[in-house]
């Protein structure tokens, strides 16, 4: 077996679907959504070619993707998929940065010909993305071509029509991403033999092969190196025209379809797999088996069908006067588009790129994940009420569990697990015990990093250098047959080496999942082993010990990225004084694991203080100067700045919202935000992409800097110091498809929709605790401007689905329907007025007081409004 079978088990898990809470018949009885009209607003509209490849509009079914774009005769498209990758951790071929690679499966470029003239440009040119029905259509001179990504099978059709007078053959091209002629940095490739080119990279093989079967072209990519595998498929055939296949040189397998008047259908079938014995080329055909007898027009209502479904589980409708928030609301349909486009298989898609990746292998940052930006995709989708979304990103995860366990032991000399900040998808390998042994004692500080063995330093030459286990690696180049390089100047320190805080976020998210949908089959089964896994981590981590105040404290961490190898760090201790609490309630809620409370609760109440201004201060042996804030760690430290103001717990683990009922807390948090934005906030504050400000000030109730914080982040009004850096791209830009290259040459991705969503969202609807751990409180527009209108409907925690609107700075109706029953905790949007609640339209018990608590069963719809009021009065539609 290639793969470890807790990998293979754990990947058909992100397609086993666990209890749905139960869905409601609508999601408003008082608002009538028209979901069309309102989704519509995100559309893509092209009145002249795209500029750049990168540029194309979004087509996928989650499983497999493109951008598409045209030339002037021709529309193009690079079929990916998350589930292709050329290599896996245990790699020794791929030590120089930014070469590994994945996604990619092949070119299909469609040449509708243009004897004529261009077809595609001037006056008549028309490309449009429909987000709503998932259709992306394009016009040109007497052809029209209609592009669907089909939900049910992992199939691209397109309809193209062709009304010329004279028709012209249509062309379709099947090509390799690597071929026998093409060089490819780090890499040689071979002369393509009987329609193959093997490309071989030290001890990396990656196979292209044509085939035409029955008439159909295939592409197939198969990927070793050692133990490991894994192949790619993309076969193509054409329906309502007849097509000749042929081999067209080394690079390209061809279908000519023969000229005729009306329209005719392409089907491209893709599929992958990591089985040796799977034939994914035959898997692709079937694929396109199974669409071409439902006919493009069937395919395209199934599709739209799927898609509806999709947009009618939740909604958000923004107005403002001046345009601003309607903007805001389109990017945000569009990042939901983009995750249903993308997030639906059995990894998701990668941070950099997703599944638009248009020039091959080459991708900025290879082909890994880093959690900080793949956070951007997740962290805002438990409260969308689409599930299955975060499936992927918990598959990936949790199918690395068992390699995650090992190094916790190997490479730190801990229990529970260590889930690294970047990783392969399937994690870690198994080191020699010797390597382990020696890594302890480095990476713990126990051994001079310039007594390291001459063993040591050969197993880590060609090791993955952006993958957290060998960070400290920086740029090199071959010699002689060995990779040479140099390390970063920290020791065993990188920017990603000791990091575990990432652990702990992504347990977080586990543990939102059950939170919001309180599946205890999901809680016990998924989301405890990883609660559990990271607790134990720290708890047993050597560097955490009792010091002589009676406190434990952490040693020789990160502060993520800029503070290496220092004391008491925010990241770390707010991790552990986060997940904790979590496990506990977790622990309580399924009776397990009772005998070990004690030991947690001793853990949690002897852990030391978060760092803050006034305790680096005497660290240091200074005065202190202004206002105590939190900061990044405390000395001694090895890299980085100490001082700098950081915001971690008003981001994570419900350490401070704006239910928070530690009044110490809220007066450190506000004081540490405006240290971090010492300048204030307005239509010039500066938002880099992958900043999370936005959600902070929705947790403190900043609502009024939101409205500047949002379309700034949507801008990319990034600090100078942000700018990218990258040949032909220059100051972050915004492209028409609403992505940027941000991450560098070939990533096109939405990371900033995804924060400037969560942070919209947390501005609309919060549902934390006062603690963490606690029973959650719902509160509606907690940090909303006054001048915005708002209405949505979103999940909230305890299994409600919420239903509010806002308008002239008024709360008008809060409207619940309880997915599985129990009590609700609802902060009263009137102050302490009187409510009157109204259970499935009939009116029942009012309720009084700033805390509005009721029972409720599952499937129940209960609006609450303020004394007097009648829910019909608030009957509109939206938008």
């Amino acid at each position: 077996m290639n793969r470890p079978l807790g990998f293979l088990v754990l990947l058909s898990l992100g397609v086993v679907a666990f209890a749905a809470p139960l869905p409601p018949a609508a999601l408003s009885d008082v608002l009538d959504v028209d979901y069309r009209s309102l989704v519509s607003a995100a559309d893509l509209h092209y009145d002249h070619p795209a500029s750049r490849s990168e540029e194309g509009m979004p087509i996928g079914n989650g499983r497999m993707g493109s951008l598409v774009w045209t030339t002037p005769t021709a529309l193009k498209f690079q079929i990916n998929r998350p589930d292709v990758f050329a290599n896996d951790s245990a790699s020794n071929s791929f030590p120089a940065r930014h070469t590994d690679y994945g996604s990619g499966c092949g070119y299909v470029d469609i040449d509708v010909g243009g004897q004529a003239g261009d077809v595609f440009s001037g006056e008549t040119f028309e490309q449009k993305l429909s987000v709503y029905d998932a259709l992306m259509t394009a016009r040109g001179r007497a052809v029209n071509v209609r592009v669907l990504a089909w939900p049910e099978r992992d199939v691209l059709a397109i309809e193209v029509d062709d009304e010329r007078a004279q028709p012209e053959p249509v062309i379709i091209d099947l090509r390799m991403l690597r071929s026998g002629v093409q060089y490819i940095a780090g890499k040689n490739a071979a002369l393509a033999r009987d329609h193959a080119v093997e490309v071989q990279t030290r001890n990396h093989t990656a196979t292209s092969k044509f085939d035409i079967r029955s008439g159909r072209i295939v592409l197939t990519q198969q990927f070793s190196e050692g133990a490991y595998y894994d192949s790619s498929a993309v076969a193509i055939g054409v329906d309502g025209r007849d097509a000749k296949a042929s081999y067209a040189g080394d690079s390209t397998v061809r279908l000519s379809v023969a000229p005729g008047s009306g329209h005719f259908t392409i089907f491209v079938g893709s599929a992958a797999s990591f089985d040796p014995h799977k034939d994914t080329a035959a898997v692709a055909l079937e694929q396109i088996d199974a669409a071409m007898p439902q006919g493009f027009a069937i395919l395209c209502e199934t599709t739209a069908g799927w898609w509806h479904d999709f947009w009618a589980k939740s909604f958000v409708r923004l107005h403002s006067a001046d345009g601003v928030a309607d903007e805001v609301g389109r990017n945000y349909a569009y990042f939901l588009y983009l995750m249903g486009a993308t997030s639906r298989g059995v990894l998701p898609p990668r941070f950099n790129g997703m599944l638009w990746f248009t020039n091959g292998d080459l991708a900025e940052w290879g082909a890994q994940e880093w959690w900080a930006n793949l956070s951007c995709y997740y962290n805002p989708l438990p409260a969308v009420n689409r599930s299955e979304l975060m499936d992927p990103m918990f598959a990936f995860y949790s199918g690395m569990l068992d390699a995650c366990a090992l190094a916790a032991r190997q490479q730190w000399g801990s229990e529970g697990i260590f889930i690294p900040e970047v990783t392969t998808f399937d994690g870690f390998e198994k080191l020699p015990d010797d390597i382990a042994a020696e890594m302890r004692d480095l990476y713990l500080n126990r051994k001079p990093w310039e007594s390291r063995s001459e063993r040591f330093r050969a197993f880590a030459e060609t090791k993955l250098p952006h993958a957290s286990r060998w960070n400290w690696k920086d740029k090199g180049e071959w010699v002689d047959g060995h990779w040479v390089f140099t390390d970063k100047g920290g020791g065993p320190f990188g920017q990603v080496t000791h990091i575990f805080s990432s652990s702990a976020k992504i347990a977080y998210l586990y543990w939102l999942r059950y939170d919001y949908t309180r599946d205890e089959a999901w809680l016990r089964d998924r989301a405890y082993p990883v609660l559990k896994g990271v607790a134990e981590f720290y708890r047993h981590f050597p560097n955490v010990r009792k010091d002589a105040d009676g406190k434990y404290h952490i040693h020789g961490v990160n502060n993520h990225e800029p503070i290496w190898d220092a004391q008491d760090t925010q990241e770390e201790l707010s991790a552990m004084h986060g997940v904790m609490p979590l496990l506990l309630r977790a622990s309580e809620i399924l009776g397990v694991d009772a005998d070990l409370r004690p030991a947690w609760h001793e853990f949690l109440d002897n852990l030391a203080s978060l760092p803050t201004s006034d305790a680096l201060a005497a660290a240091e042996g200074r005065t202190p100067a202004g206002p105590d804030v939190w900061v990044g760690g405390l000395p001694p430290v090895r890299h980085g700045d100490l001082s700098r103001p950081g915001l971690v717990p008003t981001l994570y683990y419900d350490m401070c919202t704006v239910e928070t009922a530690d009044p110490a807390v809220v007066k450190l948090a506000n004081a540490t935000y405006d240290a971090s934005m010492r300048h204030g906030v307005d239509a010039q504050t500066p938002v880099s992409v992958l900043s999370r400000i936005g959600v902070t000030a929705a947790h403190l109730g900043r609502g009024e800097d939101l409205k500047f914080l949002l379309p700034n982040q949507l801008r990319c009004l990034e600090p100078a110091k942000e700018f990218c850096d990258w040949p032909g791209i220059g100051e972050i830009a915004v492209m028409r498809n609403r992505l940027t290259m941000r991450e560098g040459p070939g990533d096109t991705e939405g990371e900033r929709l995804g924060r400037v969503a969560e942070a919209l969202q947390e501005a609309l609807l919060q549902s934390e605790p006062p603690v963490p751990g606690g029973d959650p409180i719902l509160h509606v527009f907690p940090a909303w401007p006054k001048e915005w209108e708002g209405q949505f409907t979103l999940a909230a925690r305890g299994a409600f689905l919420v239903t509010a609107s806002q308008k002239q700075g008024k709360v008008e109706f809060v409207e619940l329907f309880s997915q599985a029953g129990g009590e609700c905790r609802l902060r009263n949007p009137w102050g302490e007025a009187s409510v009157r609640l109204y259970r499935d339209r009939v009116a029942a018990e009012s309720l009084q007081g700033s805390l509005l608590t009721f029972a409720t069963h599952a499937g129940e719809r209960i609006i609450v409004v303020p004394a007097g009021d009648n829910p019909a009065k608030y009957n509109v539609k939206i938008p």
